[in-house]
């Protein structure tokens, strides 16, 4: 289903983040690329049927040139675009135009065969390598992924098949990928039908991510909206999204290997999202953290229509650490669980996983949420070796679905604090010899100030 996605930001010039190191703080709006050129010049054909992606590549490797010339941008007028996988280059802008469609090739032959993440030592689905995603970027800077509602759409239908079916020979490839990157923003597009993970910037850091719409069927398989994974200073804001599995997920590794290449998420602002998960989270945090994820704040947000609302996911033997992360201002609607944290979720990677390496899940704060029609209100199954401590609840209301089990709240291997939670949380939550409101003080938010209950 396309969700309509009202425009709160027309950019008919660049925008480049350079304020995004403060996360969702102003941004300012520098001037327009002084080069532009169309996909038309390079002999793309806006048809749905002509392959272009040699015009695409042609064409960033032209204005690849003005680099030191204060960049260029490449613009794609209205029209559906059928392409391969192409990369971008630095200092550039890949603007969409309103009724311009860049379609990716249903052909994986048209998709090159890459090597795996090094935080992840082989690919998600598939040992060995992974398809290229269709839109890509490897150390690069100042670079803008933006239009006036323009559309890519990854034709992903018959990858979801494959992995049905389990007849992919390759872990399947995302619509946007950008690799060790830095001041990177993603606006003003919908984004249909991704293969796997729409927006997936990786060891990437100042990277903004504003006013998107992203959906895939709600039978989709384990497709997910925007992945930031072992990367820092990212803001998302004002979007919607409504995924087959999750809307929104924070990673940053895979077991030994995450582990091994040490480098964690932090430094996150979520705000004025509406999020829909089919059979996920709405937003979630894991499985894959062996790098840790740390420092998020995530604010008036609306998750509806989900299986679950907040998630958070590890296992023993992923190491790693989720710690001082803030959630408020939270309305929710239709979800089965609201709150779903467990350490006993994911496989992994192979047999060389260290199974005492256990994860850290710690100084968590929920407050000031709402929820209507929740079947369970939280289910916590922490880990009886390293249990997830300093949970803390606060001025939370659910209104329980009438036929809703009869437990709203399950508990184990959890600790915590409580205060103005309706239904009652289990005891684990709300003694306080367990712990105490002190614990919650203790988180910071992005901008630094304590986030107080």
């Amino acid at each position: 289903m396309l969700l309509a996605l009202p425009l709160l930001l027309a950019l008919s010039n660049a925008l480049r983040a350079y304020g995004v190191g403060e996360q969702c703080g102003s941004n300012p709006t520098l001037d327009p690329r002084p080069h532009s050129v169309s996909i038309s010049e390079f002999g793309a054909v806006g048809d749905g049927k002509t392959l272009n992606t040699i015009a695409f590549q042609n064409a960033i490797f032209y204005l690849k040139s003005f680099a030191d010339k204060g960049g260029a941008q490449l613009y794609v007028p209205p029209g559906k675009w059928l392409t391969g996988s192409f990369n971008l280059t630095s200092h550039l802008t890949l603007f969409l135009e309103k009724g311009a469609v860049i379609i990716g090739s249903q052909d994986p032959s048209h998709w090159e065969v890459i090597e795996p993440l090094p935080s992840y030592g082989r690919g998600l689905e598939v040992p060995g390598g992974r398809y290229q995603s269709l839109i890509n970027g490897y150390k690069l800077h100042d670079v803008v992924i933006t239009g006036n509602n323009g559309t890519i759409d990854g034709m992903g239908m018959v990858w979801w098949e494959w992995y049905s079916s389990h007849s992919l020979n390759h872990s399947r490839p995302h619509l946007v990928e950008l690799v060790a990157s830095d001041y990177v923003v993603v606006s003003n597009l919908t984004f249909l039908n991704a293969p796997l993970y729409s927006i997936h910037p990786v060891y990437c850091s100042n990277v903004h991510i504003q006013n998107v719409s992203i959906s895939t069927p709600p039978e989709s398989p384990h497709t997910i909206g925007i992945v930031p994974d072992s990367s820092d200073n990212v803001c998302i804001e004002d979007c919607i999204l409504a995924l087959g599995f999750d809307a929104i997920t924070l990673k940053s590794g895979w077991d030994e290997y995450g582990i091994a290449y040490g480098r964690p998420t932090e430094n996150v602002h979520i705000r004025r999202v509406h999020l829909q998960a089919s059979s996920g989270s709405a937003i979630a945090f894991g499985s894959d953290m062996s790098g840790g994820i740390s420092n998020v704040l995530v604010e008036h947000v609306h998750l509806f229509n989900s299986n679950s609302g907040i998630g958070f996911r590890t296992t023993e033997g992923r190491g790693g650490y989720m710690k001082e992360i803030v959630l408020s201002d939270i309305q929710m609607e239709n979800i089965h669980t609201a709150i779903a944290v467990t350490g006993h979720c994911g496989s992994h990677p192979d047999d060389k996983f260290d199974p005492n390496a256990l994860p850290i899940l710690d100084q968590i704060t929920l407050k000031d949420v709402t929820g209507k029609n929740i079947t369970i209100a939280g289910n916590f199954a922490g880990i009886e070796k390293s249990p997830f401590t300093n949970i803390c609840l606060s001025n939370i209301t659910f209104s329980i679905n009438p036929v809703s089990p009869l437990i709203t709240w399950e508990c184990s291997n959890v600790y915590g604090f409580s205060e103005s939670v309706f239904p009652e949380p289990c005891s684990e939550l709300g003694n306080p010899t367990n712990s105490s409101s002190s614990s919650c003080y203790y988180l910071q938010s992005i901008s630094g100030k304590t986030a107080e209950l």
